[in-house]
Formats: C-alpha cells, sequence, structure tokens
C-alpha cells in the first residue's frame, strides 16, 4: 500500500528532497522540515507542481518543543503513514588530525541522534493506536563499523542503526512498521564536500528510488549498494587488527562542521 500522508525531515536538499519528489503526487499530502525556507519552499513548490500537497515546517530538528507541536498539529490534521527520519550532518578528520572537536562531535550528536528522536517519540503512540504505519530511519554503511576518519558520524549512525532495531521490535506487533535505510555513497551536498574514494557512488534520484521501493515493499532494511553492504557486514567478522590496517590506508578529508550546540 503505497502512502498517502507523509513527514520528511531535512526535505531542503540530498536525499530529503530526492524523496519528497520521488513521493509527490496527486493525493499525496507531504509534509516538509528544514532549516532553509528558501530551498525547502523550492521543495515544496516542486513537489506541489507533481501534484501533491504540500506543507512547509522551518524547524531545527534539535528543537524537541517545537518539533512535538509541529508534528502534532499536522498528525491530527492528517494522520501520517510514512516518517522519514532523514536530517543529519557530517563532521569528521582531516589527514593528520588525531582528535575530532569536542564542540562539533556533540553538534552532529545533537542534530543526526537526537533530531531523529524528536521526529518519531511525538508519533509513536499516535501511530501504535491506529495501527498502521511506518517509520524510515536514514542510517548509514558507516554505521556497521566505526571509520577512523569519522568516529562521531559513525557513532551517531550505529546508534540509530540500533534503536530502530529496538523499536522494530516493540511497534510492529502493534501494526507499524520501521524499516532502516543503509545508502553507502550517494552523490548530495553533503557527500561532496568529503574528499575520499567513494566506491559505487550512486545518484541521489537513483537512491531516493531504491529507498522508496523497499519502503513500500515493508522491508525491515534497505542496503545499497549490496556489494558495498556485504563487504561492511564482512569487516565485523574478519580479525579486528586486518581491518583497522586496511582502513588506515585510505586517505580522507571530511570537513570539521561549523554546527554547534544550541
Amino acid at each position: 500500500m503505497q502512502p498517502r500522508s507523509i513527514l520528511i525531515t531535512g526535505a531542503s536538499s540530498g536525499i530529503g528532497r530526492a524523496l519528497a519528489l520521488a513521493y509527490a503526487r496527486e493525493g499525496v499530502s507531504l509534509s516538509l522540515i528544514g532549516r532553509d525556507r528558501e530551498r525547502l519552499e523550492d521543495t515544496a513548490a516542486s513537489a506541489r507542481a507533481l501534484g501533491a500537497e504540500t506543507g512547509v515546517g522551518q524547524l531545527d530538528v534539535r528543537d524537541q518543543n517545537a518539533m512535538a507541536q509541529w508534528i502534532a498539529a499536522a498528525d491530527a490534521r492528517q494522520p501520517f503513514d510514512l516518517v522519514i527520519a532523514n536530517a543529519g550532518i557530517t563532521t569528521g578528520l582531516a589527514p593528520g588530525e588525531l582528535a575530532e572537536d569536542p564542540e562539533a562531535v556533540r553538534a552532529i550528536i545533537d542534530i543526526n541522534l537526537i533530531g531523529v528522536l524528536n521526529t518519531v517519540e511525538p508519533l509513536i503512540t499516535p501511530m501504535c493506536k491506529r495501527g498502521a504505519g511506518q517509520f524510515a530511519f536514514i542510517g548509514s554503511i558507516a554505521g556497521l563499523r566505526g571509520l577512523p576518519y569519522a568516529p562521531a558520524y559513525c557513532a551517531t549512525k550505529a546508534a540509530i542503526h540500533a534503536y530502530s532495531e529496538s523499536l522494530r521490535g516493540r511497534v510492529e506487533a502493534s501494526g507499524v512498521r520501521v524499516s532502516l535505510i543503509i545508502p553507502g555513497f550517494v552523490k548530495t551536498p553533503l557527500n561532496d564536500s568529503i574528499d575520499a574514494f567513494k566506491p559505487l557512488e550512486m545518484t541521489v534520484n537513483k537512491a531516493a528510488a531504491l529507498i522508496q521501493r523497499g519502503l513500500e515493499q515493508g522491508r525491515p532494511v534497505v542496503a545499497f549498494p549490496k556489494a558495498l553492504y556485504l563487504l561492511a557486514r564482512l569487516s565485523r567478522i574478519l580479525p579486528i587488527r586486518i581491518v583497522d590496517k586496511v582502513m588506515a590506508q585510505f586517505e580522507v578529508n571530511i570537513p570539521k562542521t561549523q554546527e554547534r550546540i544550541r
């Protein structure tokens, strides 16, 4: 069954925008959350041109009270049957750096983890009471194993993986589905800021199509590209020291986020 009322965070660019446009059509209501008003309105206008009814919330996912109030009001008007917790940032280490900026670390945790909780928590009970709906969490292949050049980012995505798995085991008996999206390299503004070898990188539109198909099938895990996903899974069972040495050979430069704790 295709969703009719959809909430997407981080909808102003990247995967969030691509998903909004992938779902946009007659009979669909999109509730789009983002911080950049101009880009958010551009996404909304493009979605409306495709026939979707679209509402926007210029919100920071870190603001628990504002998120809870806006989401509850939107859900009361037209109950959500799909919630995509997508908003996120990245940060990491430049070659030669040993430790991440503590302020950057706390900022990414605030957005990538707390922001996700602020998105889904207001809807867990209402959706379970309705006995229908789906939560989709945007994780990452980087959440499958810690990478030496992005400790905090990997930690936030690993946390999202564990949270989604735990939530799935709790709410699916109530009729609510939970899907974890595990993408590899997707060509987005966020990914473009990373200077590194990006194996099997795909376009954002292809990624959105894979996510949409996986969610419509109700799959608990939607991972792509398969080869990179399986390689990451394999790294979990290979000798740890060997994997550490191999990973240390890659030269990666991930810009430090300028986000800070609110």
